[in-house]
């Protein structure tokens, strides 16, 4: 009685031993890396492992998963062979998610729940999934909608805030169209410049950067935060920058690059200013200052709110992502050093 206790102890779960050879095992598992189904691979690795005198559980803990899975694809394989571990889901009948559901689910995405009728303001799976199923297609799970998401790029993004111009969309593209035109055909005695100012805070801009699994790198602050301002001029046509630099972003900021405009260009007739609408562009003592040089300096404003209109943003945006952010100065002297062309 004792020993045919010891025999059923013996055995592994299933009832039935479990035995392969080194090649079969490897076989195995390479067909099930051709499949390209990672649940079906999990299932012959199980089977490889056991074949190879291990037990469910050390298995399992190998492969990190339950018990359970290890002991079904060994239950599977007795049964039905190399066969029984292949994924059944493609038996299930008709797929829930088709690609009518996918191009519905894109053009939800397109808006907001509000324009839908909800009253959140963002969208969750759940959410999706309610909005889908209001527009006649199959109710899904909030699994399957993230699956869903990831098989059709979407991905959790931070919105870019924007202010429009409260133009008409005509009269903008046709004052975009008129600046433009006048810088590519400026005359050499007549050069046009792109002018704006850029702020410079001694508390870094803290934005992306490549790191190690684990591993997050720190920036420290100053803490008390100082502010310079550099005002810049970009020539149309050779690129070449004229900056100056102030404590305050004040209207003798700009009169003070107006005339580091004019001394760096002595030969030119008048100096044309395609420039934004800040207040200090078009205040007493701004336009008292340019009465002064002679109606040297002729200035030509952007609609309201179009950066793209102005070529020296890119100036700035080279300036922030190479020197200003993730910047590691203690003081501002050093900071302004490091954005000095």
């Amino acid at each position: 009685m004792r020993k045919n206790q010891k025999k059923k102890r013996a055995l592994p779960q299933g009832g039935k031993q479990l035995r392969l050879r080194t090649g079969d095992r490897r076989r195995l598992i390479r067909w099930g890396e051709r499949t390209g189904c990672p649940l079906t691979l999990r299932r012959r690795m199980a089977v490889a492992k056991v074949a190879a005198g291990q037990s469910r559980a050390q298995a399992a803990r190998e492969l990190l998963c339950a018990t359970s899975p290890v002991v079904a694809a060994v239950r599977r394989y007795l049964e039905s062979g190399r066969e029984g571990l292949v994924e059944r889901r493609a038996l299930n009948g008709q797929r829930k998610v088709d690609e009518r559901f996918r191009e519905t689910l894109c053009r939800v995405l397109k808006g907001t729940p509000q324009q839908s009728g909800w009253r959140r303001t963002t969208w969750t799976r759940e959410l999706l999934a309610r909005e889908l199923e209001r527009r006649g297609r199959v109710r899904v799970s909030p699994a399957t909608m993230g699956r869903t998401l990831a098989s059709v790029g979407a991905r959790l993004k931070r919105p870019r805030p924007v202010v429009r111009c409260p133009w008409p969309e005509r009269k903008r593209q046709q004052r975009l169209w008129q600046l433009k035109r006048r810088a590519t055909y400026a005359r050499p005695d007549e050069p046009v410049f792109y002018e704006d100012e850029m702020d410079l805070h001694l508390n870094p801009k803290v934005g992306p950067d490549w790191m190690l699994p684990g591993q997050r790198r720190e920036v420290v602050t100053p803490g008390n935060n100082q502010k310079r301002y550099v005002a810049g001029a970009l020539h149309s046509r050779t690129a070449r920058l004229t900056w100056v630099r102030g404590e305050r972003k004040t209207s003798a900021l700009f009169i003070d690059l107006a005339r580091a405009v004019g001394e760096a260009y002595p030969d030119a007739k008048r100096l044309h200013f395609i420039l934004d609408n800040a207040a200090t562009h078009s205040s007493k003592k701004t336009k008292t200052a340019l009465e002064q040089m002679g109606g040297r300096v002729v200035l030509h404003f952007l609609p309201p709110y179009c950066p793209e209109g102005n070529r020296i943003e890119r100036v700035w945006w080279d300036v922030h992502a190479n020197v200003t952010r993730n910047h590691r100065c203690k003081k501002m002297e050093a900071l302004t050093a490091e954005v000095d062309p």
